[in-house]
């Protein structure tokens, strides 16, 4: 079972050296990962109270599904794991950054980062693929 603090009020929670995640109302807290070595964002992913926890006590990060309801260990089934080497939170605690050596692509579509295509006008580009 985990067992984070509530949350302080106001800069409180900005100054506290203690760990008190801000969960949002379903229980989530954001968590981007990013790669250790070369920063670049690899995904955003969800964590729950529990997922956090086992990241912290793991290095190994650990999500939560939404789609499936579950918690989820990044790489179990693909092979393409992140290992934690820093966890970060930001002012007020409601979100989690994770610098990770990634093994293998970050994203479900076996690509490096999830973040593969930019915003140009009404479309989407995919930036590096051959026409």
């Amino acid at each position: 079972m985990t067992r984070f603090l509530p949350p302080l009020s106001g800069s409180a929670q900005d100054e506290t050296p203690e760990m008190r995640p801000r969960f949002d109302a379903n229980g989530l807290i954001a968590a981007i990962a990013q790669d250790a070595v070369t920063h670049e964002v690899l995904m955003l992913a969800w964590m729950n109270a529990e997922a956090l926890q086992k990241t912290i006590e793991t290095g190994r990060a650990t999500y939560w599904s939404r789609s499936r309801g579950e918690i989820w260990v990044k790489g179990n089934t693909s092979g393409h794991i992140q290992e934690v080497t820093e966890i970060r939170v930001d002012c007020d605690q409601d979100a989690v950054l994770l610098k990770v050596r990634q093994t293998g692509g970050a994203c479900h579509t076996h690509r490096e980062s999830c973040f593969y295509r930019r915003v140009e006008g009404d479309a989407l580009s995919f930036p590096g693929k051959a026409d």
